[in-house]
């Protein structure tokens, strides 16, 4: 009787080796396989990652990191696809609820999703992250996955950052990275439902850490605001003095302020604060840097 690979675990990786070891473990007894492309990485990433039973493709770093995670899911086998990021973790509780999902039946996965005591909550954010509409008689064949995020000793609930849903669970061939944007969604063939127990993100567990990673976040915003500086008509000067004003001054105050208050960030303590602050300074620093190329 032929083997079906049920699901498979795919990584897209760069000088991870702090992190891949602890990642591929959490899925240990979860998945049936591991599918690593590496870009290229300096340190001991790909070895490590073949230590721990990974098939690793190596390729090159491109700066939209989706590439390589798409050309994980591609050479992915499984049924279902799970694809996480090397800082994330599966937890015990989430890998159980994995497990219970993808052997469900459509009627089953319909009850299941009824049933999730923090609907309401999952349902607003899936307005905020604004996936496409599907027709309503499709099956359910991805799912979001609520992500908590370790920012400086704490994982975070407030301040927008929770339930931070990212869709991480799929069939195969039912969802892709359109490599347009580091922010973009999945466009996935199907609906899209939830799970309820979150995925551990240990995004930031130094300051130095989270500028790193900070920083890859503005370099690509900086090359959205690097086209809206070539401006040839007679406006452009005007049109120049109002993109200052809104990324040196309006977008950062009014992103603190509603992260900080609207959303509770300070409810998080100060580590929600200075969050904020610094999620909210990415606005200026990349104007800046766009400034300096232009």
């Amino acid at each position: 009787m032929n083997f079906i690979m049920k699901l498979s675990l795919a990584l897209a990786t760069h000088n991870e080796e702090a992190n891949i070891e602890a990642c591929i473990a959490s899925c240990k007894g979860l998945v049936d396989e591991v599918v690593v492309v590496d870009g290229s990485s300096t340190d001991k990433t790909a070895e490590l990652a073949h230590k721990m039973g990974a098939r690793v493709l190596i390729t090159s770093n491109p700066t939209m990191f989706h590439i390589n995670k798409q050309k994980a899911i591609d050479a992915a086998t499984g049924e279902w696809i799970l694809q996480l990021d090397a800082d994330e973790r599966v937890s015990p509780e989430l890998a159980k609820e994995i497990k219970k999902v993808t052997k469900m039946s459509e009627g089953e996965l319909e009850e299941y999703e009824k049933n999730l005591p923090e609907k309401e909550l999952f349902k607003r954010h899936e307005k905020i992250a604004a996936l496409p509409s599907v027709a309503r008689n499709d099956n359910i064949v991805a799912f979001f996955i609520p992500r908590l995020n370790f920012f400086l000793g704490k994982y975070l609930r407030y301040g927008g950052v929770y339930p931070d849903g990212v869709i991480r669970l799929f069939k195969k061939g039912k969802a892709h990275l359109p490599c347009k944007d580091v922010h973009e969604i999945m466009e996935v063939e199907g609906r899209v439902g939830w799970l309820q127990n979150p995925l551990q993100h240990i995004d930031s567990p130094t300051f130095s850490r989270y500028l790193e990673r900070n920083s890859r976040y503005i370099d690509l915003l900086t090359l959205e605001l690097k086209d809206k500086f070539q401006i040839p008509n007679p406006k452009s000067q005007i049109q120049k003095i109002i993109l200052f004003f809104n990324y040196m001054f309006l977008k950062p105050l009014s992103w603190f302020f509603m992260t900080t208050f609207r959303h509770k960030g300070i409810l998080d303590g100060w580590q929600g604060v200075v969050f904020s602050f610094f999620s909210a300074l990415r606005f200026p620093r990349a104007y800046w840097r766009a400034m300096l190329q232009s």
